[in-house]
C-alpha cells in the first residue's frame, strides 16, 4: 500500500515537472524556484523585482568661474590711431539721444557718430525684432568703437520664450530680460566695442514710471556685474522735488520744455539734457577736452 502511494506521489511530481517544462512561466520557475520554496527574497504574491539601483556618492563641484570679459581697446587709443566711431543703439528714445550725441560731437576731429537705433524695438519682443541678430548684422556692416545703448520704453510687456509666456516683472521675465541684456553686452565686447548704457528718464504716468524703474534697477544691476558704465538719468529729468516736470531749469537758469506731450519722450532740449553726461563720459575716456566754444578737440 505504501509502495503504491509512493509510486503515485512520484508520478504526480513527475507530471507537475513535465507540465512546468511545457510553459514559459514554468520553465522560468524551474530555473529559479524561490517563490514556492519560500525563499527569503520573496513575499506572498509579490515578486522580489529587480535589484535596487546602486547609489553612488558624488562630490559637489564648484560652479565654473565666468570667463573674463574680453579687453576692449581704450577709446583714447582708438582715437590716437585714427577715427573713433560711436554708435547709438536702442529704440525711439535712443533715436532722440543719437541726435544729441551727434550734435555734441559732430565738430570733434576724428570722431563720427552713427545711428543704429530703430523705433518700436526692445528686448522683450524678439519675435518682432531680434535685437541680438539685428545688432550683429549692423556690426558687420558698420564696425564701431563705442556703443551708447538705451532700451526699455517698449519693454513693459510679456516675454515669450520657448513656448512659455512670462508676464512683465515676474521672475521668469526678469531672468530672460537680464540674459538678453548680458548677451547684447557680450556681443558688443566680442567685437571690441566699449559699452555705455543709458538709463531711462523719469516718466509722467506713475504706473508707467514704476515699470521703467523696474527695468532701470535690473539693468543697473547687470551693468554693475558686467563692469559697464551705467548713466542714470532719473535725477536729471526730475524737478527739485524729485517728481516729473515737463519744464526743467536749464544750464542758463531758464525753465525750458524738456518733455514731449506723451510724457515719455523728450523735446530736443530734453534730449540735449540727456546727452550731456553721455558725451562727457565719452570725451573723458577718449582723452578729449572741450574748447572755449564747446566743440572740443
Amino acid at each position: 500500500m505504501r509502495a503504491s502511494i509512493n509510486a503515485l506521489t512520484a508520478a504526480l511530481i513527475v507530471g507537475v515537472i513535465v507540465g512546468l517544462a511545457l510553459t514559459p512561466d514554468g520553465r522560468g520557475w524551474l530555473r529559479n524556484p524561490t517563490l514556492m520554496l519560500g525563499s527569503a527574497n520573496a513575499s506572498a504574491g509579490v515578486s522580489a523585482g529587480p535589484p535596487a539601483p546602486q547609489v553612488v556618492a558624488t562630490v559637489a563641484r564648484p560652479e565654473p568661474a565666468l570667463p573674463a570679459a574680453p579687453r576692449v581697446t581704450p577709446l583714447s587709443q582708438r582715437l590716437a590711431g585714427g577715427e573713433l566711431v560711436v554708435g547709438v543703439i536702442g529704440d525711439s528714445m535712443a533715436d532722440g539721444l543719437w541726435t544729441g550725441v551727434y550734435r555734441d560731437l559732430r565738430h570733434v576731429d576724428g570722431v563720427r557718430v552713427v545711428r543704429m537705433a530703430e523705433v518700436s524695438t526692445g528686448l522683450s519682443r524678439y519675435d518682432y525684432v531680434n535685437v541680438q541678430d539685428k545688432t550683429a548684422r549692423q556690426l558687420r556692416e558698420q564696425p564701431i568703437d563705442a556703443a551708447v545703448v538705451m532700451f526699455g520704453t517698449n519693454d513693459a510687456q510679456a516675454i515669450e520664450h520657448d513656448g512659455v509666456i512670462h508676464p512683465f516683472g515676474t521672475p521668469g521675465w526678469r531672468e530672460i530680460y537680464a540674459r538678453r541684456v548680458d548677451d547684447l553686452v557680450a556681443l558688443l565686447r566680442a567685437n571690441d566695442v566699449a559699452v555705455y548704457w543709458v538709463g531711462l528718464p523719469r516718466m509722467k504716468r506713475e504706473s508707467f514710471d514704476g515699470r521703467m524703474s523696474l527695468i532701470n534697477e535690473l539693468v543697473a544691476e547687470r551693468m554693475a556685474a558686467l563692469d559697464v558704465p551705467y548713466i542714470d538719468t532719473v535725477a536729471l529729468t526730475s524737478n527739485e522735488g524729485g517728481a516729473y516736470d515737463a519744464y526743467l531749469t536749464a544750464t542758463d537758469g531758464r525753465r525750458r520744455l524738456m518733455r514731449a506731450h506723451d510724457g515719455i519722450h523728450m523735446s530736443m532740449a530734453g534730449y540735449l539734457r540727456l546727452t550731456e553726461p553721455v558725451t562727457e563720459r565719452l570725451r573723458a575716456d577718449a582723452g578729449l577736452t572741450r574748447t572755449p566754444d564747446g566743440a572740443g578737440g
